[in-house]
């Protein structure tokens, strides 16, 4: 091949895979992880806090890009990259299914959270260099456009084939009807008696259940006696081994000075001050009883989810909505307990499904799909990348040289006027967005009894993972084109309202339930248009902040406060979430853009700033 072609390709032969490939880890580890660690039991509090700190990457990002510019050139970091993050995926896939999976995934996930930061140094880089400023500009919407689909294709593609597989690898869904009937009997003790199923008729590995109909009676009970003999149960199944790990760790209190003096007494307040609304399963409405096994030794672990799937949502589920039997469990009897609200008084009934499924399994045949696609992305990229005659290492013995440009550098941004100002936008513009998102995925998949909205995993992979990704780039785009007609200043208090303002719609779900699709999908949708049309003042305003000297490295620090900005209120989201619950938690976020709105009334913007010539 000649050096010509080496150096010039046509842009549509790899600006299009090279930003799909971008896209695809940063949603992987910021949103795709949360989807794993919800579907393997554990807590929100986990959950927000340890997928939060995946941000720091991005956060410190500006500390080390001017290393790729010294070593190597940016094509070389592109595919090295790619071939890295093919095999954290890979290494992903292969300690899903294993009992230790929490600690080794998340060590994958640290090496993806990296070397997709990286990557996206050299990626944007490369771009600069092996474009034309016409290119540039014209190729500016193709590379949004890919990244969005990377977006689509990991949250809802991706969340959806996992939920086929699992929904293809457990066992026979099972139905159990919950019947309320004046003057049923009482349920007055819980699992006395061990539930002896009868030798099945059937071959194979499924649920046996102790009756396939449960009635309750309407009439109120003692709160305290329905709470024993909820505890009871729940001690029970926690005795003979139905709650992973995980779940228990939360349980394990560490005694050091920041529980002593900080966590504990701020976790004190909040419960006396705002503890959750009682959920039903808190109520002091009647209760009922069924016990579940497994007609043989599984091979490996079965998880058993319960939902409502049709009828009264005055029944919930207090106790047993999530299982999981092993070799060790298999023949012993889990319970389950139905609890009625008690301002239910009269005959009434629901339908409760039994879903099954290999969770890991789905996981592992998910992740090492990734892995081969980024296998087929280094591959590619090393042979179609050209090589244009800008892309070189940094000159040797330049290191003195570029420490201190570094340092100047960093040095002339801290010198912005109104800095402290600035600084305070950047991370306070989506204070309650960055708590926000890290609890939508929990709230889909949480269980109607807990305040969530009880989706299966492939639903909130259509829900959030597709509609939700096509409303936030119609938002960004169309917030791109208004701001270019009438400039940033014109529209930067609509565009902090309308990104704002629709998070309410999150504080109908948690308290109305729906369980109409299509209402969840409006919602979501609102939500995320919002947010996509108000995130492009902040983009438009890092622009701003960056311009005069040394603006590429100006930008890259303002990324890294923007991601400041999510990383720290994520964590404590889950550990919020959990105490106050999800009701009070949305009101929290409402209350948290108030910050948001009074420096944005402080900082300086020029009028024409943004505005198309």
């Amino acid at each position: 091949m000649s050096d010509d072609k080496k150096k010039f390709r046509n842009p549509w032969s790899w600006i299009p895979t090279l930003y799909f490939a971008e896209g695809l880890p940063y949603v992987v580890v910021m949103t795709l992880a949360v989807v794993v660690y919800k579907g393997m039991g554990l807590s929100n509090t986990d959950i927000a806090l340890y997928t939060s700190l995946f941000y720091l990457p991005w956060v410190i990002k500006p500390f080390w890009s001017p290393v790729v510019d010294i070593m190597g050139t940016r094509r070389k970091w592109v595919w090295l990259m790619q071939l890295i993050l093919g095999a954290g995926l890979a290494g992903v896939a292969l300690t899903v299914p294993l009992p230790d999976f929490f600690r080794w995934s998340l060590a994958f996930f640290w090496l993806l959270a990296f070397s997709s930061a990286t990557h996206d140094i050299a990626a944007d880089g490369y771009y600069l260099l092996a474009t034309t400023e016409r290119e540039q500009s014209f190729f500016v919407g193709i590379r949004s456009t890919f990244y969005r689909i990377a977006m689509i294709s990991a949250q809802g593609l991706l969340v959806m084939l996992t939920s086929f597989i699992q929904s293809h690898t457990g066992m026979p869904k099972v139905e159990l009807q919950v019947v309320v009937r004046p003057g049923a009997a009482i349920v007055q003790t819980v699992g006395t008696n061990w539930f002896v199923p009868p030798a099945p008729a059937q071959s194979g590995l499924f649920v046996v259940e102790s009756s396939k109909q449960i009635e309750i009676s309407p009439e109120p009970r003692d709160q305290d006696e329905a709470g024993k003999l909820i505890a009871f149960a729940k001690g029970r199944n926690i005795e003979r081994g139905f709650y992973q790990q995980e779940q228990k760790r939360d349980e394990r209190k560490t005694e050091n000075w920041w529980s002593q003096n900080i966590s504990q007494p701020l976790k004190k307040f909040l419960a006396e001050h705002f503890a959750a609304t009682k959920t039903q399963a808190e109520a002091v409405g009647n209760i009922g009883v069924i016990q579940l096994q497994l007609s043989q030794k599984p091979t490996k672990e079965t998880v058993l989810t319960l939902g409502l799937q049709s009828g009264d949502k005055s029944i919930s589920i207090a106790e047993g909505s999530r299982l999981v039997f092993n070799e060790q469990n298999w023949n012993q009897p889990a319970i389950v307990v139905f609890q009625l609200d008690p301002k239910l008084r009269e005959a009434s009934s629901a339908v409760f499904e039994i879903r099954s499924g290999n969770i890991a399994f789905s996981w592992s045949v998910t992740f090492l799909l990734l892995a081969a696609m980024f296998l087929f992305f280094a591959i590619y990229h090393k042979f179609v990348l050209p090589r244009p005659d800008g892309d070189q290492p940094g000159a040797a013995g330049s290191a003195g040289r570029f420490v201190a440009e570094f340092f100047f550098t960093f040095g002339s941004y801290f010198r912005k006027p109104k800095i402290i100002l600035l600084l305070l936008f950047l991370l306070l513009y989506r204070l309650g967005e960055a708590q926000l998102m890290k609890m939508v995925v929990p709230f889909l998949l949480d269980g109607r009894e807990v305040g969530g909205l009880g989706l299966t995993t492939g639903q909130v992979g259509f829900v959030y993972g597709t509609v939700g990704i096509i409303a936030l780039t119609c938002g960004g785009l169309i917030g791109g084109i208004v701001a270019s007609r009438r400039g940033l200043k014109a529209w930067l208090w609509p565009m902090i309202f309308i990104m704002h303002l629709p998070d309410l719609v999150f504080i109908y779900l948690a308290n109305v339930q729906p369980d109409n699709l299509a209402v969840i999908n409006l919602c979501v949708a609102v939500e995320q248009f919002g947010y996509g049309f108000g995130f492009t003042a902040y983009m438009l305003y890092m622009i701003y902040i960056a311009r005069g000297e040394h603006p590429t490295a100006h930008y890259a620090i303002c990324t890294g406060f923007m991601a400041l900005g999510m990383m720290v209120p994520g964590m404590w989201s889950g550990w919020l979430q959990e105490i106050i619950g999800y009701r009070h938690f949305f009101v929290w976020v409402i209350l948290a853009t108030i910050p948001s709105f009074i420096v944005a009334a402080k900082i300086p913007l020029e009028p024409e700033f943004g505005k198309r010539t």
